[in-house]
This record gives C-alpha cells, sequence and structure tokens, in this order.
C-alpha cells in the first residue's frame, strides 16, 4: 500500500492511542505492550500480511498469531482500523461481558481472531501447528491454492514457558520455512525486570534449534526496519525465523517506560495526557481517529480484495481435486465415507487400542485432511497409518507426524492445524500423559477446534508401570471440562462408531482406548451404531421389570453383562448399559436419558476411575479412589475388585439396602 510517512506515523501514535485509551476506560487491560509493539503491528496489517478484511476465512490468507494475548488491544485496533466489523463503540466496550473486545483474544469471537491466546506460549505452539497445516495442504494442492505464511508475536513469558521450547524444537527439526516469530524483547514481566528469573540466551537457543535468527535491536519504532526484517525472514523457505526486537514497553510515557508499572496496568489520566502531548494526539480527546488516519487502515480492504480475487483466479484455473480440497477445509470425511467402517466379530478379544488402528486405516482415504501422529508411542497407541511417509523437510506432503516425546507441544500444534483449516488432527499418547496436553485441550475446547485425541493405557489396567502410568482421576477432571467430549469405547466396534463421531463432530474430541484386550460384544455390534452417538444406551435389556441397572464404560463393559449372567441365575433381572460419553448423553432429551437409566431403579456403576461424578448416575459405584500398583493387569484389576464375581457382590449389597 502507497502511504504518506506523515499518515503512517500519526496512525502508529493513534493506535497507541487507542491502547491507552481503551483499557483505561475499562480500568483494566495491558497498555505498555501495545503501545511498544503498535509500529510491529502496523506494518504486518498494512505492508506485509497478504489478508482480506472483508473475508476473514479466505484459505489462503496469512494468518497472524498473538501469542501474548494480555496485548489484545493492540490486534482489536488493527481488526478495527483495518475494516474487520470491529467499531469504536466495540473498544470503548473493552474487557466487557457481552463486547466482543474480551480481555484476551477468543478464536470465533471476534472476526479476525485466529487463535484463543492468552496463557502465554500456547499461541507459539499453535503458531507451528498452522506452520504444519499450510506446508502440508501446499505439497498436496500445489501453490496455486496454498501458498502463505503464518506471522507470531511472542514475548519473554512465552519463550519462558515450557511449551515454547517442545512446539520451537519441533518446528527446527521439520524445517518450517513459512514461521515468521517476532520475539518482543523488552526486559519486563509483572514482578518486575525479566533479570530476576530469566537471562537465556534467546538468540542462540533458536539457533539451536534450527531456526534463523534477526536481531534487529532497537529498531521498535523504525516501520521500514521492521519491513526489511520481516522479509528477509519471508525469504528463507528452509527454517523458521525469529526476529528478535527490544522495544521499551510503555513507551512513550514519560514516567513509566521500562517499568512493570506499563504491564499489568492502565495508564493514570495524568501520564495519559502527558503522552498523548508527546504524541501529537488531542490529549483531552478519547478514541480519537482522524479519517485521514482511518482512511489509511481502510485502504487495506481494497488490496485485500486485490488478493483474494487473484487467488481465486488460480484456484480456478488449476486442477485441484476440489472435492478433497472442499472436504479437508471442512475438517471433515467425503460423503458415504461411514460405509468403509470396520465391523468386528463378536468372541474375540481386541484392545481398544487396537481398534482404532484397524478404523484409522479403513478410511483414511476418504479423510483427505486427516494427519495422526503421536508423541512417541506410535506402535504402542495404534495412532499409524500404513505406509505413510513421515512429515519431514524431505516429505512436506507425510501423512504421519512424529512429534517426539512432546505432549504439551502436540497438544497446542493440533489446535494450531484444526484452527488453520485443512487438517484433521489425530494425536495420541498415554491417557496419564493428557495432564501435559491439559492446557491446550482446555484451549481447545474454548475455541471449539476440531481435534482428536487418542489417549490409550486408559486405567490400572497398564498393569506392571504401576500408579505413574495408571490414570484413575483423568476421566472425572476431563469430564469436567466444558465443550470436551470424553469418549470411552466398550469394545472395538463401540471404539469404530466413536471414531465416526469423532470425524463428523465440530468440537475436540477424546477418545479413551484400553491398553488390554476386551472382548468384543456382540450386544454392542447391534446397539452401538444407533446407541454410541446417543452417548449412552441399554447394551442388554432385562427379562422382567428391573431390579437393578448395571452402567459401566470401557473395559468395565463386559463386566457388567458377567456379573448379570450371574445375578440372572439367581433370578434377579438386570438391565445393562453402556455410557461410552457422558457429554453426548447429556445432550439427549430427559426422556431418552430416563428410559436408559430410570431414576427409581437402583443403579450401580462400573469403572477403573474415579467415582467422582458418578453419583449424577449411579446410587452406588464399583470405582477406584485411590492410585494404583504395579503388577500384571489382571492381578492388579482383581485386587481393586474389577471382577464379575466382586460386581455381582456390590449389586446384591445395592439391592439389600434398596429393600430396607
Amino acid at each position: 500500500m502507497s502511504q504518506d510517512p506523515a499518515i503512517e506515523q500519526l496512525g502508529i501514535n493513534v493506535i497507541r492511542g487507542l491502547a491507552m485509551d481503551a483499557p483505561a476506560r475499562a480500568k483494566s487491560g495491558h497498555s505498555g505492550t501495545a503501545m511498544a509493539l503498535a509500529p510491529l503491528a502496523h506494518v504486518l496489517f498494512t505492508r506485509v500480511m497478504r489478508h482480506d478484511p472483508s473475508d476473514p476465512s479466505w484459505p489462503d490468507r496469512d494468518r497472524f498469531v498473538l501469542s501474548n494475548g494480555h496485548a489484545s488491544i493492540l490486534l482489536y485496533s488493527m481488526l478495527y482500523l483495518t475494516g474487520y466489523g470491529l467499531t469504536l463503540e466495540d473498544l470503548k466496550a473493552f474487557r466487557t461481558v457481552g463486547s466482543i473486545t474480551p480481555g484476551h483474544p477468543e478464536r470465533r469471537h471476534t472476526p479476525g481472531v485466529e487463535v484463543t491466546t492468552g496463557p502465554l506460549g500456547q499461541g507459539f505452539a499453535d503458531g507451528v501447528g498452522m506452520g504444519i497445516a499450510e506446508r502440508v495442504l501446499r505439497a498436496r494442492f500445489g501453490p496455486e491454492v496454498c501458498d502463505h505464511y503464518t506471522f507470531v508475536i511472542c514475548g519473554d513469558g512465552c519463550l519462558e514457558e515450557g511449551i515454547s521450547h517442545e512446539a520451537a524444537s519441533l518446528a527446527g527439526h521439520l524445517g518450517l520455512g513459512r514461521l515468521v516469530y517476532v520475539y518482543d524483547d523488552n526486559h519486563i514481566t509483572i514482578d518486575g525486570p525479566t533479570e530476576l528469573a530469566y537471562d537465556d540466551d534467546v538468540p542462540g537457543r533458536f539457533a539451536a534449534y534450527g531456526w534463523d535468527v534477526d536481531s534487529i535491536g532497537e529498531s521498535a519504532n523504525d516501520p521500514d526496519a521492521i519491513e526489511a526484517a520481516l522479509r528477509r525472514a519471508m525469504a528463507n523457505e528452509e527454517r523458521p525465523s525469529l526476529i528478535v526486537l527490544r522495544s521499551h514497553i510503555g513507551w512513550p510515557a514519560p514516567d513509566i517506560v521500562d517499568t512493570k508499572e506499563a504491564h499489568g496496568n492502565p495508564l493514570s489520566p495524568e501520564e495519559i495526557t502527558k503522552t498523548k502531548e508527546i504524541l501529537g494526539l488531542p490529549p483531552d480527546e478519547s478514541f480519537w481517529v482522524p479519517d485521514a488516519v482511518l482512511d489509511l487502515y481502510r485502504g487495506t480492504l481494497t488490496r485485500g480484495e486485490e488478493l483474494r480475487t487473484a487467488w481465486q483466479a488460480r484456484f480456478d484455473a488449476s486442477g485441484v481435486d476440489r472435492e478433497a480440497w472442499a472436504t479437508s477445509l471442512a475438517g471433515h470425511a467425503s460423503p458415504g465415507w461411514s460405509a468403509k467402517l470396520p465391523s468386528f466379530e463378536a468372541g474375540r478379544a481386541l484392545a481398544t487400542r487396537q481398534a482404532i488402528n484397524v478404523c484409522l486405516n479403513a478410511t483414511a482415504e476418504a479423510i483427505p485432511g486427516l494427519l495422526p501422529g503421536s508423541a512417541d508411542l506410535t506402535g504402542n497407541t495404534g495412532v499409524a497409518l500404513d505406509g505413510a511417509h513421515s512429515q519431514s523437510k524431505e516429505r512436506p506432503d507425510g501423512r504421519q507426524l512424529h512429534y517426539g516425546i512432546r505432549e504439551h507441544g502436540m497438544g497446542a500444534a493440533m489446535t494450531g492445524m484444526a484452527l488453520h483449516g485443512g487438517i484433521l488432527p489425530v494425536g495420541g499418547t498415554f491417557f496419564t500423559f493428557s495432564d501435559y496436553m491439559r492446557p491446550a485441550v482446555r484451549l481447545a475446547a474454548m475455541s471449539r477446534a476440531h481435534v482428536i485425541y487418542s489417549w490409550t493405557h486408559d486405567s490400572i489396567g497398564v498393569g506392571e508401570d504401576g500408579p505413574t502410568h495408571e490414570p484413575v482421576e483423568h476421566l472425572a477432571s476431563l469430564r469436567a471440562m466444558p465443550g470436551l467430549a470424553v469418549v470411552r469405547p466398550a469394545d472395538a466396534n463401540e471404539c469404530a462408531q466413536a471414531w465416526r463421531c469423532a470425524v463428523e463432530a465440530e468440537g475436540p474430541v477424546a477418545m479413551i482406548l484400553s491398553r488390554q484386550a476386551v472382548p468384543v460384544l456382540a450386544e454392542a455390534a447391534a446397539g452401538a451404531p444407533e446407541g454410541l452417538p446417543r452417548g449412552g444406551y441399554v447394551l442388554r435389556r432385562e427379562p422382567r421389570p428391573i431390579d437393578v441397572v448395571l452402567v459401566g464404560t470401557g473395559s468395565e463393559v463386559h463386566l457388567c453383562l458377567g456379573a448379570a449372567d450371574v445375578l440372572a441365575a439367581e433370578g434377579c433381572s438386570v438391565r445393562v448399559v453402556s455410557l461410552p460419553c457422558w457429554e453426548w448423553f447429556e445432550d439427549q432429551d430427559r426422556d431418552y436419558r430416563r428410559s436408559v437409566l430410570p431414576r427409581e431403579v437402583p443403579t450401580l456403576s462400573v469403572e477403573a476411575g474415579a467415582s467422582l461424578g458418578w453419583e449424577r448416575y449411579a446410587d452406588a459405584s464399583v470405582a477406584i479412589d485411590t492410585f494404583g500398583a504395579s503388577g500384571p493387569s489382571t492381578a492388579v484389576l482383581e485386587h481393586f475388585g474389577f471382577s464379575v464375581e466382586h460386581v455381582a457382590e456390590v449389586t446384591r449389597e445395592l439391592l439389600e439396602r434398596s429393600r430396607s
């Protein structure tokens, strides 16, 4: 865009004014970083990034991630100025209930926000996922269709958090050359100078990861130097790039620049007045945006439309497989794909971690955006495509991703891929290590990212590895997370139906799978296609009026069936219910839920995990509210009461109490 230098500088100063005014009005927020980085944001949104504010979902746009999301007012100001549909009233409503300008950027809440950021380091790793997605799509569909960059702003906090180490190492290993990160090296945290706890050699660290590092020093107020550095980074196709920018938080506020007070607090009215006088802004006017400045930034609309129109022409002239492209962007599968789902013969035994591998391979060709991977443990988790090339510098089209032992980085990268679009990421590790991933899973749930977690070795059935590797509290913990569907299939056929539902879902799905073999149930083969999508269903109906209900999930469902047989021989009329997904079950209407689990009938839950939460559905539980033990899995399960005999015994006790 052709720019008058004087108007351009006024525009940068207006951004700084908005960065002061919105937090001051809200009496909350972070002005200092936004003020310091106004020239960087200006250059990115007007000179460098290819984006169309009139179509924020244009597939070949450059992606922008504000990893240090506390500086959200900087992003909101740019989205308003460049024409994404935000208004001055939205900026005035900053950090208020119901506004589209919340305290930290939220995907699907504010037009132009690509990922939900705020917890430091998450956006850094999301950006790596976006870089992976772009490269995979470019390799598969061609540069005429996919040819863009991911730009990320990060700060000291992002680089101190461990997730950035994992994600940066992975990006360097993969040689993701379309990643351009700018490190806001301002030397300040909320506690004070970064030197209180942090004196890393950041350029050396990233060079060791295999990144291209460009330290441009005291250039935070030099738009031309910033643009030159960005373009140097974009020219490097072989390695991700880190631009180290020494900025001064709160600049040019005379009394707080380079202080912790500029970080987490709005400026005082007196300081705002002094700063606006320095910047040449009307000191007695808030949210001042002159027409000349708005005209400058709204020129982005014309430029963006031209870029998008040119891309559309290239797309139309290309020979790309339109159906595969559209299906990939949707993050789902081709029409009729579920006919490829495998079925499993009743009577055999198969771990559900093995069943998921069969499902993946049977349906992979019908899911063009599928990108499975694992945090090491690929053979153990079953998240592997037969004969697939590994994603690498040499094979950018590879359909198998090896994350290495980086669970947290994997979780956030998966979110980035899903929100980029075009990729359906499936990531595997042991269920107990979902703890490492939890912050990323939470943000995926918050942003409704369509990712699939394949968490295996789901209970004390892990056996010899012992309590460090045996998840106990994890099911209860993850069921408490809004927006995450937690699915624990009873057998291989339930696993196949869970895979169907996960692929067709609109948000994140966690599949919780067994290490040990479990029987393939004839009842599930018949009932799962209709029952599993509803979260729970009657697996075996009672022969007479119900005496008791046994309800279980996962590898304990067959124990419920076995106990029902024992009790039936004693004249007891038992219903057996499989409840693989509480979230989907709660989505059903009350009549259906009560038809499956009648409230007036004594009910026993059986699950090799914490009892917490089962009081919603059951009167008593066979559960485990301690940590596990080391030993052969059959012995460990028997020790903690997960046997047909013990389930039958506890059921008798429940019936006796209910009668008395």
